[in-house]
């Protein structure tokens, strides 16, 4: 069943790379009493529960794209640097907020030029981002100061989560990634009082943006035997192309990828994915993507190697201020993660690198 009032707390959350502290508390009090909850050096939370049978990781990364304040000009425009992947083009005129000392939030507009001062070339091009601004409406540096705006503070879109006229659809911030964090924990919920044949760890990462750095200080003496990654990927249905080239469209069900070009995913755990959606009745849509990448494309290679495979909810117009998702995708990748973890018992995860048996059944 879906969750508004956690959905809507996962996605307003003011957390960019690096500042992912909301994230955290919101990781603190959903799952209270869930597990044993611990926060590691670089950042990434964990609650662990069980204490047997193969350790599988349930992760999601915490972070979202923003920016930080560079510095304060004399007028009180703030120049910003990006953290993560933006398209300029989408930027100027969209409100924004500034976390400043002691956590006030302060609202403000990235400055677009009118097309009153602008020639013909200017409003065919791309802005680069050092020609964005940040106006909190501050009339000089002095001022900003004293609101607690200072070199570093984190800044991110200013949107509320909202339900559109189909009530199934969700217009907001950063489902990239709350739409897989949101997932992460409803499956904890669900999972609460019943006994799965395995140790899981849900974990939070951080400053997946900035090159899933967050998920490459996974403590080494703590290694999960396999790992789903949950992921709020871009939904591919909304470009104009064909029908036929589709692999995560809204709607569709839970993207269960293959491949990125940042990992092969591990093809017995990809196999178990795709056949318990089908005998689940799960809706879904296997994904091998050109590009992008996820946390799994750093798991995969710690320790001697770990198995993957992502779960991700399609989410139309990611690295932007207004992202589209939809109720049946997130319940799809909820349900299909919830059965994996009933099926992920240590025969199971022994298979996915029982390569003899693997490679001996190609001959058959």
């Amino acid at each position: 069943m879906f969750d508004e009032e956690l959905f809507c707390a996962c996605s307003d959350a003011h957390a960019v790379s690096g500042h992912e502290g909301e994230m955290r508390n919101l990781f603190r009090r959903a799952l209270s009493g869930s597990g044993r909850i611990r926060t590691g050096a670089s950042g990434n939370i964990r609650c662990e529960r069980g204490d047997g049978g193969p350790r599988v990781m349930l992760g999601a990364h915490m972070d979202e794209v923003g920016f930080l304040v560079q510095c304060v000009l004399s007028n009180g425009l703030l120049s910003i640097v990006p953290v993560g992947g933006w398209w300029s083009h989408t930027l100027p005129g969209q409100r924004v907020a500034v976390r400043a000392r002691g956590g006030r939030r302060i609202p403000g507009v990235i400055a677009a030029q009118p097309p009153h001062f602008l020639s013909e070339a200017q409003k065919k091009a791309v802005l680069p981002m050092e020609a964005l601004f940040i106006d909190v409406g501050a009339a000089s540096a002095e001022e900003a100061g004293e609101w607690g705006i200072a070199p570093g503070a984190p800044v991110v879109p200013e949107v509320k989560a909202v339900r559109l006229a189909n009530p199934r659809r969700w217009m907001g911030k950063a489902f990239d990634n709350r739409a897989g964090f949101y997932t992460m924990l409803r499956v904890l919920r669900r999972l609460a009082g019943e006994k799965t044949p395995n140790t899981l760890m849900a974990v939070g990462t951080v400053q997946e943006e900035v090159g899933a750095r967050g998920a490459k200080t996974l403590d080494p003496a703590e290694l999960p035997d396999c790992a789903v990654i949950l992921e709020g990927p871009p939904a591919d249905d909304s470009s104009g192309a064909s029908g036929d080239t589709f692999q995560g469209a809204l709607g569709g069900g839970v993207q269960i990828r293959a491949f990125d070009p940042t990992a092969i995913m591990n093809p017995a755990l990809v196999a178990l994915a795709c056949r318990t959606a089908r005998e689940c009745g799960i809706p879904h849509q296997l994904a091998v993507r050109r590009s992008g990448g996820t946390d799994a494309g750093a798991v995969h290679l710690l320790g001697r190697g770990i198995p993957c495979v992502v779960l991700g909810i399609p989410v139309r117009y990611i690295h932007s201020h207004n992202g589209v998702v939809d109720e049946a995708d997130l319940e799809a990748a909820e349900d299909l993660a919830v059965e994996l973890l009933r099926r992920l018992d240590a025969a199971a995860v022994a298979a996915l690198t029982d390569y003899d048996t693997l490679d001996r059944a190609l001959l058959s």
